[in-house]
């Protein structure tokens, strides 16, 4: 016989919850809007984790982040295809400087110049992990200006946002 076990989520449990289901959901909002260029989206989900990295630092911003990739992808039937693997590629990078940049006072270096930073290191990682494995050619890197530049007007827009979320929440 199998005796039931009854856990009981933590706080913390339901908080990255909330905050990971705000970030799928903007995910998948985000899917849903029209690209003119593949791979240039807004990054929406990226105002939660800025909210959260603030808030309640590196580690629950990277559970929301990991959590986010892997529900937007089985919900919008992405899971193991490129983009999944692109997508985990850029968290995976924008985490890796976010936790860098945690050294720094916020500020020093607020919501705006986090989100810029991330969204490079995002582009950044996607750029070599699609070079590596879907487009063997150099010529793909001709491409980088504009992804930079996307990124560089959706980070501010993003890192503004957060910060005045954070704000608006603060008191």
């Amino acid at each position: 016989m199998s005796a039931v076990v009854d856990v009981e989520p933590s706080a913390r449990d339901r908080r990255l919850a909330r905050y990971a289901a705000a970030a799928i959901a903007a995910s998948l909002i985000e899917a849903a809007i029209p690209s003119p260029l593949p791979g240039v989206k807004p990054g929406l989900a990226n105002i939660v984790i800025l909210i959260v990295l603030a808030r309640h630092g590196w580690r629950d911003a990277a559970w929301v982040s990991v959590l986010r990739v892997i529900a937007g992808s089985l919900l919008a039937g992405q899971f193991l295809a490129p983009g999944f693997f692109l997508a985990a590629t850029g968290a995976v990078t924008s985490l890796a400087v976010l936790g860098a940049l945690q050294a720094l006072p916020w500020r020093w270096l607020g919501p705006v110049g986090r989100s810029v930073a991330a969204a490079f290191a995002h582009i950044g990682g996607q750029l070599v992990l699609a070079r590596l494995w879907l487009v063997p050619h150099d010529g793909l890197f001709n491409l980088a200006p504009v992804f930079f530049a996307a990124a560089l007007v959706f980070g501010v827009v993003n890192g503004v946002v957060a910060d005045r979320l954070l704000r608006d929440n603060a008191a």
